[in-house]
């Protein structure tokens, strides 16, 4: 009998992926470890491995593919010994394979009906191997697929033992979501259910078209990053309360220390940026200040010991945010050779979800594009964002009167109220803008 592989849920907020490029044919024969296919996500390019042998009966979505559904199966494989001419004409008489929902947030596991048989499947290197189930037990539909809901949904119904059954989701693709439980349990309770808002449609955008008719242009489609950048920052902006903080920093000695600093590293091959002090700085200043090394997490907020530090690279068509991980205790050196290779890495789309995940704080540098200060948009669930303009020389007054002039950096911190109060943040930039005027430290 052929199993069907599914496309792998790869991140969080996939939905859908991009089949980039098969690396096998009908009637390969693969063994675990070899390379089956490139999936590309919103955010990265992976490589999938086969983790058991077998032969590819039949490839079901061609290379290429767009917005390929999570959990649609995507390829036949006939385990070794299995009858190929035994292959189904459609995928829907074969057993598929699933990725299973994440765990509920409460530690429950999930009852034991919900998985009669384990299969094995896909995995992407460096995320550990997934368990499959085949759709045969659980919450699943009537035999045709897996009921689709959000992990917050399944957690409230799971917390108010409702049947997601006997819930209809009008999220995307019929997905149940927050607003369907909270709907069944005032229903429950005898009180009139809200009305669910209007799903958006995309029948306003002939009708912003038609206001430029007359004007030459162009539509440009939204790939999958740039949905989720827009997503994540109209959300951020609508549901966290920004404030700002700014301060201006003397980087004459910065300045002086990293070239001495690279001269003495030439012969290494190493050469320092200032973008390299300032994540060094702020990965001190959260320890200087470790109630600003923490993130909103809904009901709580959590406190981290080590200062990871995520870094805003731009590539086309949006950015990624890779975190360099406990950089309180790596040098200068160390944390210049991870950025550079994240970055070089960011811009190919290759890295792996846990390296632009996680992390407590964000530093976006627009100061090499010659930009002098600007506010940046906190990164959910980060509590605070640190915005880089350009060092220029300006006019500064002297402690015993009259003018000169010094190279002086602006940094704007926007900072998340909920988690952090404006003395707080005040004391975060302040520790930032002293370990930065203060450059030798740096060093050890």
């Amino acid at each position: 009998m052929a199993v069907n592989l599914l496309m792998p849920a790869l991140s969080p907020t996939m939905e859908t992926g991009t089949l980039a490029k098969w690396l096998v044919k009908e009637g390969d024969s693969v063994e675990a470890g070899d390379l089956l296919a490139e999936i590309e996500t919103d955010k990265a390019v992976m490589e999938f491995e086969a983790v058991d042998d077998g032969t590819i009966a039949q490839i079901l979505v061609a290379e290429g593919t767009e917005n390929v559904a999570v959990n649609t199966p995507i390829a036949l494989l006939a385990i070794d010994g299995d009858d190929l001419s035994s292959v189904p004409e459609s995928a829907d008489d074969t057993a598929s394979r699933e990725l299973p929902e994440p765990p509920p947030a409460t530690g429950t596991p999930p009852p034991s009906s919900s998985v009669s048989e384990t299969l094995p499947g896909l995995v992407a290197p460096g995320l550990g191997q997934p368990t499959f189930a085949r759709t045969n037990g659980g919450r699943l539909g009537s035999g045709t697929g897996r009921i689709l809901a959000s992990p917050l949904a399944r957690r409230m119904a799971a917390n108010l033992g409702f049947d997601l059954s006997s819930i209809a989701g009008t999220g995307p693709r019929g997905r149940i979501v927050k607003r369907d439980i909270e709907g069944h349990q005032a229903a429950s309770a005898g009180k009139p259910a809200a009305p669910a808002p209007a799903p958006i449609s995309l029948a306003s955008r002939p009708d912003i078209v038609a206001v430029y008719a007359d004007r030459p242009h162009r539509e440009v489609a939204l790939d999958g990053m740039r949905k989720v950048v827009a997503a994540r920052l109209t959300e951020a902006k609508q549901t966290i309360p920004h404030f700002y903080l700014r301060k201006s920093v003397r980087i004459d000695r910065l300045l002086e220390v990293r070239s001495d600093a690279n001269a003495s590293l030439e012969s290494r091959g190493v050469r320092l940026s200032v973008n390299d002090f300032i994540i060094r700085a702020a990965a001190l200043a959260l320890q200087d200040v470790p109630a600003c090394n923490a993130i909103w997490a809904g009901d709580r907020i959590v406190q981290f010991d080590a200062s990871d530090v995520a870094v805003a690279v731009a590539i086309e068509g949006g950015l990624f945010t890779p975190v360099i991980r406990d950089c309180e205790t790596r040098d200068l050196p160390d944390i210049s050779a991870a950025m550079k290779d994240l970055a070089a890495r960011a811009r190919k789309r290759r890295l792996l979800p846990d390296e632009y995940q996680g992390g407590s704080f964000a530093i976006s540098n627009l100061g090499m594009y010659g930009i002098e200060s600007f506010d940046a948009v906190i990164n959910p669930p980060h509590a605070s964002i640190l915005a880089v303009g350009a060092g220029r020389r300006t006019p500064v007054a002297q402690d015993g009167g009259g003018l000169t002039t010094a190279s002086v950096m602006d940094m704007t911190l926007s900072v998340d109220h909920r988690v952090i109060d404006g003395a707080l943040g005040a004391e975060f930039l302040g520790a930032i803008s002293e370990r930065l005027e203060r450059p030798a430290g740096l060093l050890l």
